[in-house]
């Protein structure tokens, strides 16, 4: 069987980490970024080989669209020693960060920095990866919840999620005829360390699990298994998707 390969975005923690072990248990070898936490990075490289799978990281800042090019060019680099080519299966882009401000607080700075970071990496990095992405590859893009429900607060990161779906369709519409599928996973809310982890704050879990069918706060490890479904053969049918992973919040 043809060994294949993924690169993920800001897979050091959270719910990078668990799309990575999840993919690796699947006998995919990872390619993944991290911002600044270079010990993270090494111990999950630690326990993706312990699993059988090769792993490497690269340091990328998703504010930065220069930074992104130089994580491509890392990841192919390495692609043509290890295998003899630049060729890849997956394209998973998770790399992002949370911003807590009301429409009447937030800076142009703060914006720019969200449309950077969640909106516009995602677009340039996903351009520079296409030459090398194999025919019958996946590209599966992050979005969130809050680009289908609205919270006080969210506004910048939401509208750029909500770009990051429009984009989606239209890779799966350009790609088709790679046999490529691209499609969006939206988490909920997750009990992580985004957005300074409130998430996991007692009244915020209270309040969450109030309004979400299955009564509780995401994981990271709810949504890891998602993403390597669509990378499995058994997703092969689904393109141009948006699957939200919330438990059912706000239905």
């Amino acid at each position: 069987m043809r060994q294949k390969t993924a690169i993920i975005t800001g897979a050091s923690r959270g719910l990078g980490k668990d799309m990575a072990l999840e993919l690796a248990k699947d006998a995919v070898d990872i390619i993944f970024s991290y911002h600044s936490n270079e010990t993270k990075a090494k111990e999950l490289i630690s326990e993706i080989e312990a699993i059988g799978q090769k792993a490497v990281a690269f340091q990328f800042d998703a504010n930065s669209p220069e930074s992104g090019k130089a994580f491509m060019n890392q990841a192919i680099d390495y692609l043509k020693r290890e295998n003899g080519s630049s060729g890849f299966d997956f394209l998973i882009n998770n790399a992002g960060t949370g911003a807590y401000n009301l429409v009447a607080d937030t800076t142009e700075v703060q914006f720019d920095e969200m449309m950077n970071i969640h909106l516009k990496s995602v677009y340039f990095l996903t351009q520079a990866a296409l030459p090398h992405l194999k025919e019958s590859g996946r590209i599966i893009n992050i979005s969130s919840g809050l680009a289908r429900f609205s919270l006080p607060g969210m506004s910048a990161y939401a509208m750029m999620k909500g770009g990051v779906e429009v984009f989606t369709r239209y890779l799966a519409k350009e790609l088709g005829g790679r046999k490529i599928t691209a499609n969006v996973v939206a988490p909920g809310a997750i009990a992580t360390n985004f957005s300074g982890g409130s998430n996991r704050q007692e009244d915020k879990q209270a309040l969450i699990s109030s309004i979400t069918a299955l009564g509780r706060v995401g994981e990271a490890d709810d949504i890891g298994g998602v993403v390597a479904f669509l990378c499995s053969d058994k997703a092969g049918w689904v393109n141009g998707q948006r699957i939200e992973v919330s438990g059912g919040m706000l239905v």
